[in-house]
């Protein structure tokens, strides 16, 4: 086999490796300040206060995340690591969805929950979680949590593998966004008014 056929195999398959582990990129140093920020930091910089408020505040009416991402805590920048409160009350779903830079650890702290993700043979895999239950949804793999108790909500804490794990919804990314109905319609095998009405129904 000629020399430049294997070079270029042998790079394509090292291109391969690194892009199945890539996560956040390593930092040279313990962590990164903010440019704004003039060192030394003190301990307040590694503090995040985001959720006293869960503490003492009411339980939201409808379903509602709380992060503790790059985005709010830039001290995270460089440690591959965030964190979420998850709060549902009765009847409500946090919607289908994908975390493109990682994976995520559920662990259920209050109620109950139906959970569940599909992998990349569009198998669905499920489970129907208890409280002090410990679930994963691996990386970049569409998921969803349902609260299908009718009296009781559900709390749960979400840790990541990145600072910046991403979401893509799909309601939000299919049906808010300016691709073509007809594109929509053709891709659902449905017509345009279907694709309207569930366009209205996410607005509504």
């Amino acid at each position: 086999m000629n020399k430049n056929i294997l070079l270029i195999i042998a790079a394509l398959a090292l291109a391969l490796i690194q892009s199945s582990t890539a996560g956040d990129p390593d930092i040279l140093t313990d962590f990164i300040l903010p440019l704004n920020t003039p060192p030394p930091a003190d301990g307040g910089f590694f503090t995040f206060t985001g959720f006293r408020p869960l503490v003492t505040a009411p339980f939201p009416p409808t379903f509602k995340v709380f992060k503790a991402g790059m985005e709010q805590f830039p001290a995270l920048n460089g440690q591959s690591v965030s964190y979420a409160v998850l709060m549902y009350p009765s009847g409500t779903v946090n919607p289908v969805h994908t975390h493109p830079r990682s994976a995520e650890l559920l662990f259920l702290v209050q109620g109950s929950l139906e959970v569940g993700f599909v992998d990349s043979t569009n198998k669905l895999y499920t489970q129907n979680l208890q409280q002090g239950d410990v679930f994963v949804f691996p990386k970049g793999l569409v998921h969803f949590q349902y609260n299908a108790d009718a009296k009781n909500p559900a709390v749960a804490i979400s840790a990541f593998g990145s600072a910046n794990a991403g979401t893509v919804s799909l309601p939000n990314t299919l049906f808010n966004t300016t691709i073509d109905d007809t594109v929509l319609a053709l891709s659902f095998k449905t017509d345009v008014a279907t694709i309207q009405k569930l366009k209205a129904g996410l607005h509504g």
